[in-house]
């Protein structure tokens, strides 16, 4: 069978738990790159048994490692993803078709369905979206973020409903985790921009997000799960602003 004509990237570190999962996802697309920045367990092996090109580089940061790793696909089009995720066969099928096909996008958009306490998320969820698929000439990672670093499409950029299943958040110590690195390196980065925190969204932040989360992208239909994660969520959004302060109270 012809490959798609797709290069994959991806950025991991000490990822052997899920890697494997992810490369056999990708086994259908021309070029599979993974970035390692220094694993010390199975990770690169598995990587090259998947038939995946492993490149050590050592860590510049999420945007810059990512960009680093786009830099060394060979194809036009170009698929990101994280070491924790596998893609569906109805996305693939997207993909291809959006890979293949003359249109005026630069990009494609798609859902992501996160496994939490042993389960997927209901698909009457609104699923959050993330933008994996796109023209390498068309897009720049924000290399000044910390986190949520892109990426910056320049072009139209399509939507599906299709998503891809993801890992990274699979119990509540593990999202726990993930919430507190991720908040903080949040807090520094708009901290080293002048941001100053607000108090009137310190008290508001937690409740909005809450609601928002629960009732308005309705992971009320995903039970309990859904209740601890709109808490968690929520916890997430009040801790970035409650770092922002406290780095902003003790620096003076």
């Amino acid at each position: 069978m012809e490959k798609i004509p797709v290069s994959v990237f991806i950025i991991a570190q000490d990822e052997e738990k899920h890697i494997g999962r992810v490369l056999e996802s990708c086994q259908q697309f021309a070029e599979i790159i993974v970035v390692d920045s220094g694993s010390t367990d199975a990770t690169k092996k598995i990587a090259e048994d998947k038939g995946a090109k492993v490149v050590h580089h050592d860590w510049l940061g999420y945007a810059r490692q990512k960009q680093y790793a786009m830099s060394l696909c060979q194809h036009d089009w170009v698929l990101n993803l994280d070491a924790d995720e596998e893609l569906t066969t109805e996305l693939i099928e997207e993909f291809t078709t959006f890979a293949t096909s003359e249109h005026h996008y630069v990009a494609l958009k798609c859902r992501r369905n996160d496994k939490f306490i042993g389960e997927f998320f209901s698909t009457l969820t609104r699923l959050p979206t993330n933008t994996r698929l796109f023209k390498k000439d068309s897009v720049e990672y924000y290399i000044n973020n910390l986190v949520h670093e892109g990426p910056q499409i320049n072009g139209s950029v399509k939507n599906t409903s299709k998503y891809f299943n993801h890992y990274g958040y699979a119990d509540i110590g593990q999202l726990s985790d993930k919430y507190n690195k991720y908040s903080s390196l949040k807090a520094d980065e708009k901290f080293r921009k002048g941001k100053k925190p607000s108090k009137l969204k310190l008290i508001t932040i937690y409740p909005l997000e809450f609601i928002r989360n629960y009732i308005i992208y309705r992971y009320c239909f995903s039970g309990i799960r859904g209740f601890i994660f709109s808490h968690l969520s929520a916890y997430y959004a009040l801790s970035k602003e409650a770092k922002l302060y406290e780095l902003f109270k003790t620096s003076k």
